[in-house]
């Protein structure tokens, strides 16, 4: 019997609202507003416009989905730097 292996997911900042957007900048398109306490796989990361968040600030972007981005800096993953592969486009 095979398992597939669960994806590895990182916690939004405590009492944040994180926009998602369709790349990685705060001009574009906000595609959805994820809710407070949830947790955010990591499909690839890419460099985008700097933020700044409760983790510091970066120009790190999260792929959570295809086409949806969130700032690293609202994202828990315990590194400054990448932590996934980085996004083919």
């Amino acid at each position: 019997m095979t398992t597939a292996a669960l994806p590895v997911t990182y916690p939004v900042a405590p009492g944040v609202r994180l926009n998602v957007r369709r790349g990685p900048s705060t001009t574009s398109p906000l595609i959805r507003v994820l809710p407070y306490d949830v947790r955010v796989p990591i499909r690839c990361q890419r460099r985008g416009e700097t933020v700044s968040g409760p983790y510091g600030t970066t120009d790190i972007w999260d792929n959570i989905a295809p086409g949806e981005y969130v700032s690293d800096a609202y994202v828990k993953t315990g590194s400054d730097g990448f932590v996934a592969v980085r996004c083919m486009s």
